[in-house]
């Protein structure tokens, strides 16, 4: 064989090799693939993370650098049973709502039994029991019974709100603000100590 000869079919090689068969499609990206819709039945095939478990549905206003805004939806969850719950919170239950505030909601055993100094307590976090008191925390999408059972569980907690992004901000501006609850009420040594003893109720 010839040395063009040679160069030309080892040519021929590369093109046989680099371009599709004809009448053949590139194969597409994983950009250009169409995602496939998540079913009820796939979503349940999926593996849990700490996002999943979100549902106690609950509205409360908030004091936001000395302004009431709200109600904000806050979808929750609960870590564990003393309670520790974790809260998501939402300026509106739209599925493209923007995060905007997170609130950790301890039982008062945890936060008044020396974990948070009173002045701390004071400036930065919320008895629940008092706020919902007030009327203004609502519990939705359950029966009015389940809502019960919820709210007299939060009644034995506290909660301190990490303001993120405000609606009216185009970005986040890497301030984060304590929002309070609306009629927030200082407290002495002794009732701080006093509410650690507070239990959540035992139901049926």
């Amino acid at each position: 064989m010839s040395r063009t000869h040679g160069i030309l079919g080892f040519l021929g090689i590369l093109v046989a090799v680099s371009a599709p068969a004809i009448g053949q499609q590139p194969t597409p990206t994983m950009a250009e693939t169409p995602a496939a819709p998540v079913t009820p039945a796939v979503a349940a095939a999926m593996p849990a993370g700490p996002a999943d478990g979100h549902t106690i549905h609950v509205t409360a206003p908030h004091v936001v650098a000395g302004k009431v805004m709200g109600p904000y939806h806050h979808y929750c969850k609960v870590l564990s049973p003393e309670p520790v719950i974790e809260c998501l919170c939402y300026l509106s239950d739209e599925p493209n709502a923007r995060l905007e505030q997170v609130e950790y909601i301890l039982a008062k055993s945890i936060t008044r039994n020396g974990a948070v100094t009173l002045a701390n307590w004071n400036k930065n976090w919320h008895d629940h029991k008092q706020e919902i008191a007030t009327g203004r925390v609502q519990v939705l999408d359950m029966s009015p019974e389940k809502a019960k059972e919820v709210a007299d569980l939060v009644s034995t907690t506290d909660g301190i709100i990490f303001h993120l992004w405000s609606h009216d901000a185009k970005a986040p501006s890497g301030n984060v603000v304590i929002a309070q609850s609306v009629g927030h009420v200082n407290l002495t040594a002794a009732e701080l100590k006093k509410g650690a003893e507070e239990k959540p109720p035992a139901h049926p």
